[in-house]
């Protein structure tokens, strides 16, 4: 079987996969051609991350894939109901980036109460003729420890996300449809520690909260989560960190809020318009900003080539038997 990973794969899930028999290419294929490629080198099973989109278009266009697997959690650049008509399996690993997605979140949440994202940019130019000026500029920043932090979305990413805010001395609030937990456990050292946290609805949480994490999909009505309406009940000089999806925050009135000191700073990781951002969000002074990396670390992609590499193999393991 033939295995191509269009937006990579980790050298030791590309060694694991040919060790079991599979023929694995990682070459990046521009998308406006890999369904000739795909039909070309007649491959099995297609796997991507973000940058790779298979609408229904590429998997009409390839009868031969039989398996789609993406390197991460979501499933938005997959047409997965479309590709389950066509009795294509689709896989995801939800288990592998939700560490490193959390901890980009708290270095956000550090940025966004010290200013760093500010200070950052104007020290290159200014660090010498007007330190004293930055230094009391930026001197006012706030700590963590003691804060509430709301999280919208408590699945696996959300729980890490309180794990590490919780060990940073916040307290934490979450709300969520579906995901329960009266508490969670939090490693400190060797020890497990069960740490009470709190679940309430969404207009407290936004009433409530000094800092907004947001880990939940797209919305099926294609409405942000946060809009217009939700951003003019948050407690005053919040700031809001979204690692979720492009969509999840209204980004017009994200800029309106900030404008308004509804919102003190946000921090944004995906955009609605990716890989070309609007220029305006680009351009605000209150916001840390990161190019859609929030699983993009090393321990984060060998966890996720590992996964893969058990769904492909138990994938084959049981169209063999049938």
């Amino acid at each position: 079987m033939r295995v191509h990973a269009n937006d990579g794969i980790s050298a030791k899930a590309k060694a694991s996969l040919a060790e079991e028999g599979f023929t694995v290419t990682t070459d990046h294929v521009p998308q406006e051609q890999l369904a000739d490629y795909l039909r070309k080198e007649k491959v099995d099973v297609l796997l991507v991350r973000s940058a790779t989109k298979v609408r229904r278009e590429l998997i009409e266009a390839c009868p031969g894939i039989k398996l789609i697997g993406r390197g991460g959690v979501g499933l938005d650049n997959i047409d997965v109901a479309f590709a389950k008509q066509k009795g294509i399996q689709v896989v995801n690993t939800p288990a592998s980036s939700s560490i490193s997605v959390a901890e980009l979140v708290i270095a956000h949440l550090f940025t966004l109460m010290r200013s760093l994202h500010k200070s950052n940019r104007r020290m290159p130019a200014e660090g010498r003729s007007k330190f004293k000026d930055l230094k009391k500029e930026y001197e006012k920043g706030f700590e963590l420890r003691g804060k509430t932090l709301g999280i919208i979305g408590f699945g696996r990413i959300g729980q890490w996300t309180a794990r590490y805010a919780l060990g940073c001395g916040m307290n934490v609030i979450y709300t969520d449809n579906h995901a329960t937990a009266e508490a969670i456990e939090v490693p400190v050292g060797s020890v497990l520690v069960r740490v009470p946290v709190k679940m309430v609805s969404l207009d407290d949480l936004l009433k409530q909260s000094d800092a907004i994490s947001l880990h939940v999909p797209s919305q099926k009505d294609g409405r942000p989560l946060l809009g217009r309406s939700e951003l003019a009940r948050v407690k005053p000089g919040v700031v809001i960190v979204n690692t979720a999806r492009g969509g999840s925050i209204d980004e017009d009135e994200l800029l309106a809020a900030i404008k308004d000191g509804r919102v003190r700073a946000a921090a944004l990781d995906v955009f609605n318009n990716e890989p070309e951002p609007r220029e305006d969000l680009l351009n605000e002074a209150n916001l840390s900003l990161s190019p859609h990396i929030g699983a993009a670390t090393a321990e984060a992609q060998g966890r996720v080539g590992d996964e893969l590499v058990e769904r492909i193999v138990a994938w084959r393991s049981a169209a063999t038997v049938i």
